[in-house]
């Protein structure tokens, strides 16, 4: 069926430009702060720019023809929809203007530690993998998950530059944050 090849190239499409967005903002905030606007056109074209007609060309050789397997599928759906409600959490939480960095943008904020960042500090990059992971299972081809072991590298890299940003910006308060919840998965969070 279509379907899976277009739920599969859907969710490529909105999650593997992110690391390259916040690649943009996140070494560069000082600069950003000074050019509010700029940032998101910089980053969309930087992000969906590289990342769209790479899936347009390579779309072949990314996702197969024929449907997965009955379990694939369905493990690849749990795992989307497992990525849908941590992101409607994650909004709920945070609202949308964080979620694209307008308060990495302004400076201010806090440091939140309620709803579901009571328990995982990066909710939406663990969203993002399990949607990736999902699309990966049915798209049932090789270079898809040498694409989502990429991406794996450069979120890790965009998350190692957002807590940097974290740490200048909330020094104290960020710190002990680290030191109650774990990036990733709510588990009982470890010195760091």
């Amino acid at each position: 069926m279509r379907v899976f090849r277009w739920i599969t190239a859907v969710v490529f499409f909105l999650q593997l430009p992110i690391p390259l967005y916040w690649f943009v903002v996140h070494p560069s905030v000082r600069f950003w702060r000074r050019h509010p606007r700029a940032v998101y056109y910089v980053g969309l074209i930087f992000s969906w720019g590289l990342v769209t007609p790479c899936l347009v060309f390579f779309r072949q050789r990314l996702m197969r023809e024929h449907p997965p397997s009955p379990a694939a599928s369905t493990i690849g759906l749990i795992l989307i929809a497992l990525e849908v409600w941590i992101f409607w959490r994650v909004k709920a939480d945070l609202g949308t203007a964080r979620l694209v960095g307008k308060t990495e943008l302004s400076g201010g904020g806090e440091v939140i530690g309620r709803g579901i960042y009571a328990h995982i500090r990066h909710p939406r990059y663990l969203g993002s993998f399990l949607a990736i992971v999902g699309a990966c299972l049915m798209a049932g081809k090789p270079l898809a998950w040498y694409v989502a072991t990429a991406w794996t590298l450069l979120m890790w890299i965009a998350i190692r530059f957002e807590e940097r940003e974290m740490r200048s910006r909330f020094g104290a308060s960020f710190e002990e944050y680290c030191r109650r919840v774990p990036r990733f998965l709510p588990l009982p969070a470890r010195s760091r």
